[in-house]
């Protein structure tokens, strides 16, 4: 275990999720304001800023041991707010540079590459932030730390690693001035791809509910 990680359970569980919440809220008002594009030309060194910020708050969840809900079923927390614009804008926004090239999972053998759109990236790590700020803001702070983990592990957190190489790359071609190369041949509407996509995070995502339900009754019968 690291110092950091040691750090973190040695604090008030209180201090842990404030400092949690307070990152995640940063990054949505953050994001959301870049989104309105009042500044185009400073978005994509903001981003990487905001997302390697983020990522930090990411690792600290995933250092951390498991957190566990105070319920067995997740509760409703209403309607999910519209990501449609926010997506929208930055797509026009990061156009042509919203498409680049990415491995879903590093660890599978020949994992062959698949195109990404860093506007769709961003829309979907807001969902994911914006669930468990809800059950936060409803004074369900186990539920909003568990989503928060697991959704790191899952889903926000890979798709923000991912999009955090693209941004970084776009930043070192502009600051040693190489040009891009033409993006031939990347399409995320290319056949299969979102199937492909939908696939394999359907897989990741049982692999880790199953996970969990093996270790929740392991602990039911301890």
């Amino acid at each position: 275990m690291s110092d950091a990680t040691l750090h973190d359970a040695k604090r008030d569980p209180d201090d842990f999720v404030v400092s949690v919440a307070d990152s995640v809220e940063s990054f949505i008002v953050a994001v959301t304001e870049v989104s309105r594009g009042d500044e185009p030309d400073s978005a994509v060194p903001f981003l990487l800023l905001e997302l390697s910020q983020l990522l930090l708050t990411g690792g600290r969840l995933g250092a951390h041991e498991d957190f566990v809900p105070d319920e067995r079923y997740e509760p409703d927390v209403g309607p999910e707010p519209d990501v449609d614009e926010l997506r929208e804008r930055f797509a026009a926004m990061l156009d042509p540079i919203d498409v680049y090239s990415e491995l879903f999972d590093p660890y599978v053998p020949r994992s062959a590459p698949v195109a990404c759109r860093i506007s769709d990236d961003l829309a979907d790590i807001i969902t994911d932030l914006r669930h468990g700020m809800a059950h936060y803001r409803d004074g369900r702070v186990n539920e909003a730390l568990w989503w928060w983990q697991f959704s790191y592990l899952t889903n926000w957190g890979p798709t923000a690693s991912a999009c955090l190489r693209a941004l970084q790359s776009l930043v070192a071609h502009v600051r040693l001035d190489q040009p891009l190369g033409e993006l031939d041949g990347l399409d995320t509407d290319a056949v299969g791809t979102e199937e492909q996509l939908a696939e394999e995070a359907g897989r990741l995502m049982a692999a880790e509910i199953g996970g969990a339900a093996k270790r929740a009754s392991g602990a039911a019968g301890s």
